[in-house]
């Protein structure tokens, strides 16, 4: 892109997002964790509904990654 054409870019974020107004965010807040391999995952809402949180995703994870295994070494 030419410097010429530069005052044709538009800011396309809705005014309504002002971050400089908000207080309490922190940059990075989750950086630490995604470097040591987390994975975010966004649940569906039917299943969020039954795994609320975090710790009961990975037991459910966890419990079914245990009956795979035990599948695929009998198989």
């Amino acid at each position: 892109m030419s410097l010429e054409n530069s005052d044709e870019l538009t800011d396309e974020l809705r005014e309504e997002y002002d971050f400089s107004q908000m207080a309490g965010g922190v940059r990075g807040k989750y950086a630490a964790q995604c470097q040591k391999g987390t994975k975010l995952v966004m649940l569906e809402p039917d299943v969020a509904k039954v795994f609320p949180d975090a710790k009961s995703v990975n037991e459910a994870l966890r419990a079914l990654a245990k009956i795979i295994q035990q599948h695929h070494t009998i198989a």
